[in-house]
């Protein structure tokens, strides 16, 4: 008798060991794929993704600026004659995040559509627009999405122009306490001439603070992401019911007017 209730005893207990090896082994399994960097680009198509051209509704892909090349997502300007006024353009992601790290690998190719000195701060030019509201939301005659948004420049051979910037179409930060009406502010980045890749990130809090970071440096951050009052479009928004405090949104990635191809794009989320 002593001898079976001793085996009852000890498969019992090995029953209970495992099952909560099991459900140490759940959890650690669950824990890494939360903190996972998922690819939101498939490399295929542009699946997950709408556009919206200034001057046209969301969803159309304007003389196909925004394509797959390569396996590359790419904005290509092969079908423009020349850069017609103010017709940039966004790609959305479909999905609203918060609390994030996003991170993309780009590189500037070929040359800017417009030779006009009026976009001479277009060249080698793009962004990461960071907590937008979705592109259906954009007005027609809408140029930039409210937005955080990380300003992506290269160098032009000679010029020091630094990357990861900040500028910030319909909305104010916070900077050592004070808030910044300037509407983008230099990073310390280096400058990275020709066509090489260079590898962007952002870590996105829910409680609006950013960071910025080019090839593993930290090179820009800030705090309390909000919305101007005293812009047009963020007045739109305000008045609309909507908070003044910016703690989610989509991200897009920009067309203004020079050819730029990103190898990824993902995303990890925050605990």
């Amino acid at each position: 008798m002593k001898k079976h209730i001793s085996a009852v005893l000890f498969t019992v207990g090995s029953a209970l060991a495992l099952s909560a090896c099991s459900s140490q082994n759940m959890a650690e399994n669950t824990d890494k794929s939360a903190n996972e960097w998922v690819s939101l680009f498939n490399g295929k198509n542009l699946d997950g993704w709408t556009p919206k051209f200034n001057g046209f509704a969301a969803g159309i892909n304007y003389k196909d600026t925004f394509r797959v090349e390569d396996g590359l997502l790419t904005v290509s300007y092969d079908n423009w004659d020349g850069f017609e006024d103010g017709r940039f353009g966004h790609l959305f992601t479909n999905k609203s995040y918060s609390n994030y790290k996003i991170r993309v690998e780009y590189r500037f190719i070929g040359e800017q559509v417009t030779n006009d000195p009026a976009y001479s701060w277009a060249y080698r030019n793009n962004g990461v627009m960071l907590n937008s509201p979705p592109a259906e939301y954009m007005g027609i005659d809408q140029p930039f999405p409210i937005s955080a948004e990380a300003q992506l420049l290269g160098g032009n051979g000679v010029d020091e122009r630094h990357t990861g910037n900040l500028c910030s179409p319909s909305t104010d930060i916070v900077q050592q306490g004070k808030l910044q009406k300037t509407h983008c502010i230099k990073s310390n980045s280096k400058t990275y001439h020709g066509d090489q890749w260079v590898w962007f990130e952002a870590e996105v809090r829910d409680d609006g603070s950013i960071k910025h970071f080019i090839n593993n440096e930290l090179v820009f951050e800030y705090s309390a992401l909000q919305i101007d009052p005293s812009d047009k479009w963020g007045k739109k928004w305000l008045d609309e019911g909507n908070p003044l405090k910016i703690t989610k949104g989509h991200i897009s990635v920009q067309a203004e007017t020079h050819p730029t191809q990103f190898r990824r794009i993902e995303i990890r989320q925050l605990n």
